[in-house]
C-alpha cells in the first residue's frame, strides 16, 4: 500500500510540473504540507521527492526545500557563431555610453529602487563604518602603499587558496575594480598597435580599454556554454601575432559560459607556444550557484596569467575595490597602478578585510546564490512564455543570460522605443566591435523579479518583435 501511494504522489507532483503548476524554478509544497494535504507519511513523501530528483526533475536546495529544475529540453541554447577576420580598431558604440549613463547594465527598470538593503550589505557598511571610525593620529595625511592593505591581500590569498590557486599576498595588488585591473594588464604587456584576441560576444567594457589603448582586436568565436573555441583561438595564433587573450573561464558575460578544463590547459599550451599574455576575467566566479570553479591562474606554471577581479559584482558596485595578480608584468602593474590611481582608502580596504575575515563575505555569498538562481530560473520561465523561438543560455552563475531570437529582430531599433515605454534594453551589437548579434539581447537577473520588473519583461515581446 505504501508503494501504491509514494508512486501516487510521484505521479501527481510529475503532472503538476507537467502542467506547469509549479514553473520551472519554483519551490514545490513542503514536505510537511505535502504530509497534511495528502495524508501520507514523511517517509512516502522523501521517496516520491528523491525519485523525481533522481530523474533530474526537481533538486533540493539546503534550507531551501525542493526546486522543480530547468529541463535540458525546455529551453534551446544559443549557436550563432561569427567568423574569423583580420585585426581591427575599436570604435565604442554611444549607445554603450547611453546606457552606463542610466545605470541600466543590469537592470530593465533602473528608476525602479525598492529600499531594500541586504542583510550582507547592512554588515559591510558596518564593517567599513568601524574602520573609518577607529582612524588615529595623522594616517589621513599618508597614502597607502601601492599594492593596497596587506590585511585585504591576505584574506583575498585565502579566498583563492579555497579555489585551488594558493597565492602570496605580495602577489596581489589591490586596484579601483576590475575594469582598472584590466586597464593595468592591458598597458603592462601591451603598446600601441599590438593585437589582442577577446571573446565574441564578450564584454564590452574591455572593448571600451582596448579604444583607449589604441589597440587592434581579434573577435574569436565564444560558446555560451563552454566559453572561447579554443580551434578558432589557435587558427588566429597560426595566423596573426597576438600579443594578449583576454578571457573570462567563469560564467562569462553575457552568456555565462563555463570553461571545461581540457580548454584551460589548451589556452595556457598555446600561450606558451605564442608567447602569450592570457588576462583572466575572474569577476563572476563568486556568484557561483554550486561550486566555485578554480581559476586559469590556478593551472598557469609558467607565470602567464594575469587574473583580474573585483567585489562589484558579488557584493557592491559602489565599493570600488578589485585586485589583479599580475604573473610575470607584475612589477609593472604596481608601477602603473602608482602612476594612474596613486593609492586605495585605507579605511574601506581594513573594513572589507575584516568583513571576510570574520566570515560575513561567505555567509553573504551563499545567500547571494541561492536568490541568484531563483532568479535565473524565473526568468527563464518567462521568456519561455514569449510568442517567439527563442535560444537562451543557461548558465550557473553570473548574472545575466544571452537571449537569441528570429534573426529579422534587430534589438539596436527596438532600444529607443523600449525607452518610450521606460524599460532599458542591452542589444547584442554592444557585445562585438563589428555590430554583430543584432537579433541577441542580454537579460540580467541580478534584481528581484517584482511585479514592475515582470510587467517590463512582458512588454519586451511587443517591442522587438514586428
Amino acid at each position: 500500500m505504501s508503494e501504491y501511494r509514494y508512486q501516487e504522489l510521484e505521479n501527481w507532483l510529475l503532472q503538476g510540473i507537467q502542467e506547469q503548476r509549479w514553473g520551472l524554478g519554483e519551490r514545490l509544497p513542503s514536505i510537511r504540507i505535502l504530509c497534511r494535504e495528502q495524508k501520507v507519511s514523511k517517509a512516502t513523501v522523501l521517496r516520491a521527492l528523491h525519485k523525481l530528483e533522481g530523474r533530474g526533475l526537481i533538486e533540493a536546495r539546503p534550507k531551501s526545500g525542493y526546486f522543480v529544475t530547468l529541463q535540458p529540453d525546455a529551453v534551446k541554447h544559443p549557436v550563432s557563431r561569427i567568423g574569423i577576420e583580420a585585426p581591427r580598431s575599436v570604435n565604442a558604440s554611444d549607445l554603450l555610453h547611453d546606457i552606463m549613463s542610466r545605470s541600466a547594465a543590469f537592470d530593465l527598470l533602473p528608476n525602479l529602487h525598492t529600499g531594500d538593503l541586504p542583510h550582507g550589505i547592512t554588515v559591510l557598511n558596518r564593517s567599513i563604518g568601524r574602520s573609518l571610525r577607529r582612524q588615529r593620529g595623522d594616517n589621513y595625511q599618508y597614502y597607502d602603499e601601492p599594492a593596497g592593505n596587506v590585511g585585504l591581500r591576505e584574506q583575498l590569498a585565502l579566498h583563492h587558496a579555497r579555489r585551488g590557486w594558493v597565492t602570496s599576498p605580495d602577489y596581489l595588488c589591490i586596484t579601483s575594480g576590475c575594469q582598472h585591473a584590466l586597464f593595468l594588464s592591458l598597458m603592462a604587456c601591451c603598446k600601441k598597435g599590438d593585437v589582442v584576441a577577446v571573446e565574441s560576444p564578450g564584454f564590452y567594457g574591455v572593448l571600451q580599454l582596448l579604444e583607449q589603448l589604441e589597440l587592434q582586436v581579434i573577435e574569436v568565436p565564444t560558446s555560451t556554454n563552454t566559453g572561447v573555441d579554443v580551434a578558432a583561438l589557435e587558427e588566429v595564433l597560426k595566423r596573426w601575432e597576438v600579443k594578449a587573450c583576454i578571457v573570462s573561464p567563469s560564467f562569462a558575460t553575457p552568456g555565462g559560459a563555463l570553461m571545461p578544463l581540457t580548454s584551460k590547459k589548451r589556452i595556457l599550451e598555446l600561450a606558451e607556444e605564442h608567447d602569450l599574455a592570457i588576462i583572466e576575467d575572474d569577476i563572476y566566479a563568486d556568484t557561483a550557484f554550486g561550486a566555485i570553479p578554480d581559476p586559469l591562474k590556478a593551472l598557469d606554471t609558467q607565470n602567464r596569467v594575469i587574473l583580474c577581479s573585483s567585489f562589484s559584482k558579488c557584493l557592491s558596485r559602489d565599493l570600488r575595490l578589485g585586485w589583479v595578480s599580475g604573473a610575470r608584468w607584475h612589477q609593472r602593474i604596481l608601477h602603473l597602478k602608482l602612476v594612474t590611481q596613486l593609492a586605495n582608502s585605507r579605511y574601506q580596504q581594513q573594513g572589507v578585510a575584516e568583513y571576510m575575515k570574520d566570515g560575513s563575505y561567505a555567509v553573504h555569498l551563499r545567500r547571494q546564490r541561492n536568490a541568484l538562481r531563483e532568479r535565473r530560473d524565473h526568468l527563464i520561465a518567462y521568456l519561455h512564455a514569449w510568442p517567439c523561438d527563442l535560444r537562451v543560455s543557461i548558465p550557473e552563475g553570473g548574472l545575466a543570460v544571452w537571449v537569441e531570437m528570429p534573426e529579422h529582430v534587430n534589438t539596436l531599433l527596438a532600444y529607443p522605443e523600449a525607452l518610450k515605454q521606460e524599460v532599458v534594453i542591452t542589444p547584442g551589437p554592444l557585445f562585438s566591435i563589428k555590430g554583430q548579434f543584432k537579433h541577441c539581447l542580454r537579460i540580467s537577473y541580478e534584481h528581484p523579479w517584482n511585479q514592475q520588473r515582470v510587467e517590463a519583461l512582458n512588454r519586451l515581446p511587443s517591442i522587438l518583435l514586428p
